[in-house]
């Protein structure tokens, strides 16, 4: 299936699927914490059940497109497409291509490295420039952009045909309608790695937590009620021990009286008697 849009400037994009044999880039991963920022991203929506079968979230998969009969090719750090078509069984996906494998991814990510990669690139001609190829080709509703050094959150939202930057709410976070969540920076250890990640919170402000965070919230939960289960024992144990000094006094009275009433009978005195 091939589908074809002609854009502004004589540019042609035709949306065709790549074939199998086709090379795709290998370029090396610039920045240690992007595969790990990225697999955190999905983690967390994946455990709160957020996505589904129809959907595609992937990291450093390519995004294709032709453009002026040439391919080309990026691979964003994170993106998201609400409804992909069914590929066959033992299928791997190695690419994407909108509109002729489902629909156009709704956001993209980049996470920024060290060095200059071209996050903000306008380049208007091949290869293109990412921003520019989000923007104007693939025309990606939202387009986030991420340092996780300095924590810098960017995040530009396609306006008639262009980025506009969006503004962050009281809490340094943006609301992502197409997730119903919004999206934020929070600074931690992941991983035995401490650095600035990407987040997400649900409409409550409730964090989506981590497989890790689940596992310590769970732990403790049972080591909370093992000590009320402590509690109660000891107030139960405390409860019989008070029950029984009531019991031993009260036969201790009873053998007071018992001796009393002996003492009474052998001094021939019977109870009620005044001496």
């Amino acid at each position: 299936m091939t589908s074809v849009t002609i854009l502004p400037q004589n540019y042609t994009v035709t949306w065709e699927k790549l074939p199998a044999d086709f090379i795709l880039p290998d370029d090396p991963v610039e920045n240690i914490n992007q595969p790990l920022l990225a697999a955190a991203l999905s983690e967390a929506l994946g455990l709160s059940q957020r996505l589904t079968s129809t959907m595609l979230v992937a990291s450093n998969m390519a995004l294709c497109a032709k453009v002026n009969k040439r391919t080309v090719v990026k691979a964003p750090d994170w993106f998201y497409v609400p409804r992909v078509f069914p590929i066959e069984e033992d299928t791997v996906r190695r690419s994407y291509t909108p509109h002729t494998e489902g629909d156009l991814p709704k956001i993209v990510m980049e996470f920024l490295s060290e060095s200059d990669t071209g996050e903000y690139s306008i380049r208007p001609t091949f290869p293109y420039g990412k921003m520019w190829y989000y923007e104007q080709i693939l025309q990606i509703p939202l387009y986030i952009i991420f340092d996780s050094a300095s924590g810098m959150l960017e995040v530009r939202r396609l306006v008639e045909k262009c980025y506009e930057v969006q503004k962050l709410d009281a809490w340094g976070r943006y609301f992502i309608p197409e997730l119903d969540l919004s999206l934020g920076v929070w600074q931690g250890k992941r991983l035995e790695t401490t650095t600035h990640w990407l987040r997400w919170w649900d409409r409550d402000g409730n964090l989506l937590l981590w497989g890790s965070e689940r596992i310590e919230q769970e732990q403790q939960r049972t080591e909370q009620e093992r000590q009320r289960a402590e509690q109660e024992r000891q107030r139960a144990e405390q409860e019989r021990q008070r029950a029984e000094q009531e019991q031993q006094r009260a036969e201790a009275a009873e053998r007071e009286v018992m001796e009393l009433r002996k003492l009474l009978r052998d001094a021939g005195l019977s109870e009620g008697e005044n001496g």
